[in-house]
């Protein structure tokens, strides 16, 4: 049985912690985004994560409404409620818990509690390969816009074109108009300088000489990619639905779903990725003592 007297120790979430982590997270989160590495490395600081350590292992971080929590990094089956009940205490609850890891948390100690702003959302290869549809005839006409009058190329992302996409950064943040630090340039910004260390991929598309945008991406499971990142220049009309078009046909074989991740509760996120029709609201649940 788990001993709840615990003497635990916090220290912050760093590269160093990658292989550990991504070793006990793969095979966890049921394709939720925040159970990859490079996600939760990417926004360490937005999230203030922690490695919590005792017996086991637990992500500690604040949601984007600054609430609490401990993320477990580890299999729950077989752990004691009162395990679980003491090492929450100090916490406003236990999140992502995905809907079939409920069942390890005793209802009558427990309550779950859904917020739709975490949501991430899944669109399946075959939908973003060809927007097919009334619904999806915007983006699939905007595709073919893009396709007909502007691309000239694409390469996968290297050290040799990450300036190319690093102009696209900073044209994109002109674009938005918004300060720094109300959006996602700084993680993107270290993303497009830790690919190699963090196992991101990605993909840079040009009209003749000019960059114009680029998606980077992951692996979370067999099958299922997150899109971490998407940015362009806003004068290409039709590169976002030309991008992801181009990596579902590009990696038809590999993955079968795309993760767009969860919209925060943004007004524009949501109607854009609402846009898109996704085939599945992959939901996140609080479990917080009663």
């Amino acid at each position: 049985m788990d001993n709840p007297d615990l003497t635990n120790s916090i220290e912050p979430l760093e590269l160093k912690h990658r292989e550990q982590l991504m070793q006990s997270l793969a095979p966890l989160g049921h394709g939720l985004s925040e159970y990859c590495f490079s996600n939760l490395y990417l926004f360490r600081k937005i999230h203030d994560y922690k490695i919590l350590r005792d017996k086991r292992i637990f992500i500690q971080g604040k949601t984007y409404d600054d609430s609490s929590f401990l993320m477990p990094a580890f299999d729950l089956n077989g752990v004691s409620g009162t395990y679980l009940k003491h090492i929450i205490k100090d916490f406003d609850f236990f999140f992502p818990i995905h809907q079939t890891d409920l069942h390890y948390f005793d209802p009558n100690v427990f309550s779950f509690e859904l917020n739709r702003d975490d949501s991430d959302y899944i669109f399946s290869t075959e939908k973003l390969k060809t927007y097919p549809g009334r619904n999806l005839s915007p983006k699939r006409n905007l595709a073919k816009q893009f396709a007909d009058n502007t691309f000239h190329s694409s390469q996968p992302l290297t050290k040799t074109n990450k300036s190319d996409a690093m102009e696209v950064l900073q044209d994109w943040l002109t674009d938005v108009s918004k300060p720094v630090d109300d959006t996602d340039y700084d993680p993107c910004h270290e993303a497009l300088k830790c690919m190699d260390s963090l196992g991101i991929f990605g993909h840079i598309y040009f009209s003749k000489e000019e960059p114009c945008g680029f998606v980077l991406a992951k692996e979370v499971l067999p099958k299922i990619c997150v899109f971490h990142f998407a940015k362009g220049k806003r004068k290409f009309k039709g590169v976002f639905q030309f991008m992801f078009s181009h990596i579902a046909n590009l990696y038809e074989d590999r993955f079968s779903f795309y993760n767009f991740e969860q919209d925060l509760g943004k007004p524009n996120f949501r109607k854009t990725k609402q846009s898109y029709y996704p085939d599945q609201l992959l939901n996140k649940y609080r479990v917080r003592l009663k």
